[in-house]
């Protein structure tokens, strides 16, 4: 399974890596491949492009603000393919939320 994120919260700086590191170490307990696109105080880091959307079997939008390029994702909704979480909700439950991704 294919997993994609993006991570964003409020100040930009805390929640957003403990989310990336919270989504990611789950998903390699689960053999998962998956890439975190964190957008916060740094800027975005590790950004997903078009094949990394189009790819993924499920996309996470992690997100406590508006995230710059949120259009990337408009066609991956229409399929089914997105779940949008808080922050604090991916760092508390991650095995929660990549069973979500899952039964997608």
């Amino acid at each position: 399974m294919k997993v994609v994120a993006v991570a964003a919260c409020t100040v930009g700086i805390a929640h957003t890596y403990m989310t990336k590191e919270a989504i990611e170490k789950e998903c390699a307990k689960r053999g998962y491949e998956c890439k975190v696109e964190t957008q916060g105080g740094m800027g975005i880091e590790d950004e997903l492009d078009e094949d990394d959307i189009s790819s993924a079997d499920a996309i996470i939008l992690a997100i406590d603000v508006g995230i710059e390029g949120d259009e990337r994702f408009e066609d991956a909704e229409d399929e089914g393919k997105v779940i949008t979480v808080g922050t604090s909700d991916a760092i508390s439950d991650p095995a929660g939320l990549i069973d979500r991704a899952e039964n997608l």
